[in-house]
């Protein structure tokens, strides 16, 4: 069974292969345009807008509804073409607003499958370093690891983050 939502996907090439970031937020309020700036980053897109979900082998997948397939929103321009991957296993939710800075884990279900979720402020410069270090991080696969590596790791000390 295949879900659509109302989001954009872009992916990461890692060790693992390709990995997907479900970006999430209310209209108008910078999903594309993070889609954008990841993509002059070294992201790839997958379905800008619109992506159609669907769970198999244990794993969330997400793609692009067909006429939507290769094209990108970019306000003040229009919908253009952009080279696209057909699909992707999604391995992180990502929802807009101002993020905690020591935030608790979280994930977010989709067709009965969990993903690990962050939140970020969408039109905030660093936006695209912070998803692509939160795909790198996500470890053998999108099941908790990200999160559960931050849950391990020793808390910063009062003061700053170094010893």
């Amino acid at each position: 069974m295949t879900t659509p939502l109302h989001a954009g996907l872009i992916a990461l090439h890692t060790s693992s292969g390709w990995r997907g970031a479900l970006i999430q937020g209310s209209s108008g309020a910078g999903k594309s345009d993070l889609a954008l700036r990841c993509l002059d980053a070294g992201f790839r897109l997958v379905a800008d807008d619109r992506v159609i979900l669907w769970a198999s082998g244990g794993a969330l997948y997400g793609r692009a509804p067909g006429p939507l397939a290769g094209l990108v929103e970019v306000r003040g321009l229009g919908v253009l073409p952009h080279p696209a991957l057909a699909f992707c296993r999604i391995a992180l939710s990502v929802r807009d607003g101002p993020p905690e800075r020591l935030p608790d884990p979280a994930s977010e279900a989709y067709a009965g499958l969990s993903v690990p979720k962050i939140v970020l402020p969408l039109l905030e410069s660093s936006a695209p370093a912070k998803l692509g270090r939160a795909l790198l991080h996500l470890g053998g696969g999108a099941e908790g690891a990200y999160q559960s590596a931050r849950v391990a790791a020793e808390p910063p000390r009062p003061g700053g983050d170094t010893p």
